[in-house]
């Protein structure tokens, strides 16, 4: 199982001063040490954390899969087609918002994301889509040919007491599901060091994306022992 870790909050910090450190190219090269098979950034249309020159350095220097999140819009598809990342994660997104909060709404989006799907691939570069746990958003994500997904395990990360078993075998009943229709499958969002093991120990699971966490603990021992706990615990499980 891989790990894809999320480097967008090493550009928060970055843009609180609007300087020059941390620099999130070298987090990426010090999570790569530490055993990341990935590295995942969010393109967003306001430019709050990772800007345009991020991208492009990542996409220069970083030897592993470079996985770029980023909305169904034309200016996204555009970056995406000229930079090409080894694969696109669509995500939904709203400016208020300090964080993804959900899953894309595969169902009343469908049109616009199978269009977005179609213009990515021909730039022969593979889409996936950040989804809820839900089997009916699996089953339009494998019609639109999405090549995976991506199972949103937020609900699972805030959960509690029982409603915590309740929202993990949501996220095993979707990760079934998207395999049985023939997709790669992937989970992220919420994902910790108290947490990850539940969902590391899924069958099936292609890779899961993790960001906050990993960063957070960076800040206090380091980007690769941070990298290198998660991968451990992630083994174990």
């Amino acid at each position: 199982m891989i790990l894809g870790v999320n480097i967008d909050h090493v550009a928060t910090l970055r843009q609180a001063r609007r300087g020059i450190e941390p620099d999130p190219v070298m987090a990426a090269t010090l999570a790569i040490l530490g055993g990341a098979d990935g590295i995942t950034v969010h393109l967003r249309e306001d430019r709050r954390h990772i800007q345009d020159r991020d991208l492009k350095m990542l996409k220069e220097f970083v030897p592993v899969e470079l996985n770029l999140e980023m909305a169904a819009t034309k200016e996204m598809i555009g970056i995406a087609s000229k930079i090409k990342p080894d694969m696109v994660t669509l995500v939904p997104e709203k400016r208020q918002e300090l964080t993804t909060e959900g899953g894309l709404d595969v169902k009343s989006q469908k049109t616009n994301i199978q269009g977005a799907i179609k213009k990515i691939q021909n730039a022969r570069i593979p889409v996936s889509l950040f989804i809820n746990p839900d089997t009916d958003d699996v089953e339009i994500s494998a019609e639109i040919k999405a090549d995976m997904v991506e199972i949103h395990t937020g609900m699972y990360a805030n959960a509690k007491g029982k409603k915590k078993g309740i929202e993990l075998n949501r996220v095993i009943k979707a990760v079934k599901s998207a395999l049985n229709a023939g997709l790669l499958v992937n989970a992220g969002h919420g994902l910790n060091y108290f947490n990850v093991s539940k969902i590391a120990s899924i069958q099936g699971l292609r890779g899961l994306y993790i960001g906050h966490s990993i960063v957070s603990r960076a800040v206090l021992v380091g980007m690769e022992r941070a990298v290198r706990e998660m991968k451990e615990l992630i083994s174990r499980g």
